[in-house]
C-alpha cells in the first residue's frame, strides 16, 4: 500500500476502477426490471414472485453492509474490494450452468453480498481520495453517472439478446467477464493508506453502534424514501406499462431506458449544480420535482406515466449520491467504510421491501398502479424530511469540523459554507 503522500499519481486510476465496478454492477441490478417479466413468464410466477430477482440481490448487498461494511476499516479498502469482486464475479458467471428458479435467485444472494463487501470498500476509497467534503460529493456524483451509465447498458443488452432469441442471462455473464478484468486492476493497484483517526480498530459491531447518531438515522431514512420512490420505476414500471396499446405503444417500451439515460446525465449535471449550491438546497429542489413528476403520472394514467415517469431520473439523479456521500461526510475518515456500511443496509432495506410491498400490492388489488401510488408517497415524505433539513441546517457543524479535522478546510458540502 502506498503512502497518502503517493495518493495523487495513482488517484485517477483507483477512481476509473470504482467508476467501472459501478457501472458493472449496475447492469445487473437495475436491468432487473427487464429481466423480471422473463423469469415471470418463463417459470410462471407471480409478481410477488417474480421480484425474488430484486429481493435476492437486495437482501444480500443489506446483509454484508450491515455485517461486514467494517472489513474496510480493519483489512483495508484494497483487500476488501477484493473480496467483494471475487464474491460477485464468481456468482455471476454460474448463472451460465443454472436452469433453476431457486438456483438464480441464491446466486443473486451471493452476488449481493459482493457487491456490498466491494461497495463499502470502494466508498471508503473514495474518501481517502478526496480532499475536502466538496470534492467528496462531486466525486460521488460522477461515480453515480457511472452507475447510470451500467443501468443503461444491462436493460439494453438484454432488450438485444430477447430480440435475438439468446437468453436474458447474458447480462450476468457478460458482467463476470468485466468482474474479472477489475479483479486483476484491482490486485495490481496501488492503493493509499488510509487515513484513520481512531484509537480502536473498527469492530463488526460499529455500524450497528452508529446506527444511533442523529446524522445516520437522518440520512439513512432520506435513502430509504428515495429508493422506495426510485423502485416504483426502474422494478415496475416496465410491467405497469407491458399492457398499454395507446398511441405511444413504441415509445411505452424504452420508458425505463430512457429514465435511466436522463438519470446517468443528471449526476453529471449534479456535480455542477453542487459546485454552485447549497447540498440542502438542491436535496429539496431535486425531491419536489421529483414527487410532482410522480403525482403527475399518478393522476394522469399510462398515457401521461411514459412521459413523466422517465423525466423523474433528471431530479433523482442528484439525490442518491449528495444523500450518500454527505451522510458520509459527516464521519471520520476511520469510520468511512462502517458508516458506507450502514448507509447500504438503509438502502437496500428499501429495495427489498419497498418493491415487495409494491408487488403484494398488486397482487391484491389486481393493478401494478398502486406501485406508482406508493413511490409517490415516499417521494412526498423525502419532501418533507428535505424540508426540514433546510429549515434547520442540523448539520452544518459537523461538516464543518470534519472539514477541518480531516482536510484542514473551513468549506462544506454544497457550494459555500456548509449548511
Amino acid at each position: 500500500m502506498e503512502s497518502q503522500a503517493g495518493v495523487g499519481s495513482g488517484s485517477t486510476l483507483l477512481k476509473a476502477i470504482v467508476f467501472a465496478m459501478f457501472a458493472m454492477f449496475a447492469m445487473t441490478t437495475d436491468s432487473v426490471g427487464t429481466v423480471i417479466p422473463q423469469v415471470i413468464r418463463e417459470f410462471r410466477l407471480g409478481l410477488t414472485a417474480g421480484g425474488s430477482f430484486q429481493y435476492a440481490t437486495m437482501s444480500g448487498i443489506g446483509i454484508s453492509a450491515i455485517a461486514l461494511g467494517f472489513l474496510a476499516d480493519r483489512i483495508g479498502r484494497k483487500a476488501t474490494i477484493l473480496i467483494g469482486l471475487l464474491m460477485f464475479g464468481g456468482s455471476s458467471a454460474l448463472f451460465a450452468a443454472g436452469h433453476s428458479f431457486p438456483l438464480f435467485v441464491t446466486l443473486l444472494f451471493v452476488a449481493g453480498l459482493g457487491i456490498g463487501v466491494f461497495k463499502a470498500g470502494a466508498l471508503a476509497l473514495i474518501g481517502d481520495l478526496s480532499r475536502s467534503t466538496d470534492e467528496h460529493a462531486r466525486t460521488m456524483n460522477l461515480i453515480e453517472g457511472f452507475f447510470g451509465i451500467g443501468a443503461i447498458i444491462g436493460p439494453a443488452i438484454v432488450a438485444y439478446m430477447l430480440n435475438t432469441g439468446a437468453s436474458w442471462k447474458w447480462v450476468y455473464l457478460i458482467a463476470a467477464m468485466l468482474c474479472a478484468s477489475l479483479v486483476l486492476g484491482a490486485a495490481l493497484a496501488r492503493f493509499p493508506q488510509p487515513i484513520v483517526t481512531r484509537a480502536e480498530p473498527a469492530r463488526a459491531s460499529e455500524a450497528i453502534r452508529m446506527a444511533g447518531d442523529p446524522a445516520a438515522r437522518f440520512f439513512g431514512t432520506a435513502l430509504m424514501l428515495y429508493v422506495g420512490a426510485e423502485a416504483a420505476i426502474y422494478v415496475w414500471a416496465p410491467t405497469y406499462l407491458a399492457g398499454y396499446k395507446g398511441a405511444w405503444t413504441g415509445l411505452a417500451a424504452y420508458v425505463v431506458s430512457i429514465f435511466f439515460v436522463l438519470r446517468a446525465l443528471g449526476r453529471f449535471l449534479g456535480v455542477w449544480l453542487l459546485s454552485r449550491f447549497e447540498w440542502p438546497t438542491v436535496l429539496l429542489s431535486c425531491s419536489a420535482g421529483m414527487t410532482l413528476l410522480l403525482w403527475i403520472a399518478v393522476l394522469g394514467g399510462r398515457e401521461v406515466a411514459i412521459f413523466a415517469l422517465p423525466a423523474t431520473g433528471l431530479f433523482m439523479s442528484v439525490l442518491y449520491p449528495t444523500i450518500n456521500s454527505t451522510g458520509i461526510s459527516c464521519y471520520d475518515k476511520g469510520r468511512h467504510g462502517a458508516i458506507a456500511g450502514l448507509l447500504l443496509f438503509f438502502t437496500c432495506v428499501s429495495a427489498v421491501f419497498a418493491p415487495m410491498a409494491m408487488g403484494a400490492l398488486g397482487d391484491s388489488l389486481g393493478d401494478s398502479a398502486y406501485s406508482l401510488v406508493l413511490g409517490a408517497i415516499f417521494a412526498t415524505l423525502l419532501v418533507g424530511q428535505c424540508a426540514w433539513n433546510v429549515s434547520r441546517r442540523p448539520f452544518k457543524a459537523m461538516l464543518a469540523q470534519r472539514n477541518m479535522a480531516d482536510y484542514g478546510e473551513t468549506g462544506g458540502l454544497g457550494g459555500a459554507p456548509a449548511a
